[in-house]
């Protein structure tokens, strides 16, 4: 449970980043974009701050394909276990029309 946790606090922290790079991106001078000077200090501050959460969800975001299996091998109390039953045998073989 404190996983989920961690990794929900990861992407809040993500997003928030995300918001303050487009913030940052508006606030380049005319010009400047991947290779310039500015654009590229700006894109390595980025990545600086969003290290840590990148971390977290690399560390710990297996615990979501954990719950989903999980969840898919769980008995489902909405729909009932399937049960098998013969079909009842006729005596003759059937053909299979193509």
């Amino acid at each position: 449970m404190w996983q989920l946790g961690v990794l929900h606090e990861a992407l809040d922290r993500l997003d928030g980043l995300h918001e303050k790079w487009l913030e940052s991106l508006d606030s380049l001078p005319a010009g400047a974009r991947p290779g310039t000077e500015a654009f590229d200090d700006a894109l390595a501050v980025h990545h600086a701050e969003a290290w840590s959460s990148l971390d977290d969800w690399a560390t710990h975001g297996h615990v979501v394909c954990d719950i989903n299996t999980a969840a898919r091998h769980a008995p489902s109390p909405l729909a009932p276990p399937p049960t098998a039953t013969a079909a009842p045998a006729t005596g003759r073989a059937s053909r299979v029309r193509s």
